[in-house]
């Protein structure tokens, strides 16, 4: 994206964060093919069949931002990072929702690596994954958010740094070392499994 284009959504977010809704209007086109992009990755990594579709996610997206009326926009990174940590909550919220209409019926269990890894496979346990994700954000904050924005965000190296405010060889170090321990995490047998 060009700098002009990334200084006019940083201008309109701001507009739009100091109660100026035409500025909502204007932003809505600039950034929605993005949204649809990132909502369409984090779909293609979902079970075949999946009740909710990318536009859904997109539109469930724009009803939290048009409530989230406390945010104060620093820029179109920080704006993309809380959309990923928004379609990060809708997606573990719904497969809570399926999870607890099964009854406690048994997820499929992936690894990680093969989630991040072959993205347009079925989904793997979301919820284990949301659980995996907070137990490490309790241990370091940073990996976890850095996970957060790549994977469900879907934000390149550069845009995740950009979003951190580090360095994109530091988004790399812990972009390998959270894989890493969140696989560990994730192979490791639960309590009700041992």
């Amino acid at each position: 994206m060009e700098a002009r284009s990334e200084h006019a959504i940083t201008q309109l977010l701001r507009a739009w964060g100091d109660g100026d809704q035409e500025a909502l209007r204007k932003l809505t086109p600039l950034v929605h093919a993005e949204l649809h992009r990132a909502a369409h990755r984090h779909m293609a990594r979902e079970r075949p069949g999946h009740t909710l579709q990318t536009t859904a996610l997109v539109n469930e997206v724009y009803l939290r931002l048009v409530d989230a009326r406390e945010v104060t926009w620093q820029d179109r990174a920080h704006f993309f990072a809380i959309c990923a940590r928004m379609m990060r909550r809708i997606l573990i919220d719904f497969a809570r929702a399926r999870q607890y209409v099964k009854r406690g019926g048994k997820a499929h269990h992936v690894s990680l690596d093969e989630a991040l890894v072959v993205p347009r496979e079925a989904g793997g346990d979301l919820v284990a994954l949301d659980d995996a994700l907070n137990q490490l954000a309790a241990v370091d904050e940073r990996k976890s958010r850095v996970v957060e924005l790549r994977y469900f965000g879907g934000l390149s190296v550069e845009e995740t740094a950009e979003a951190l405010k580090v360095s994109p060889e530091t988004v790399m170090r812990d972009w390998k070392l959270a894989k890493a321990w969140l696989r560990r995490e994730l192979c490791s047998p639960r309590p009700h499994e041992a």
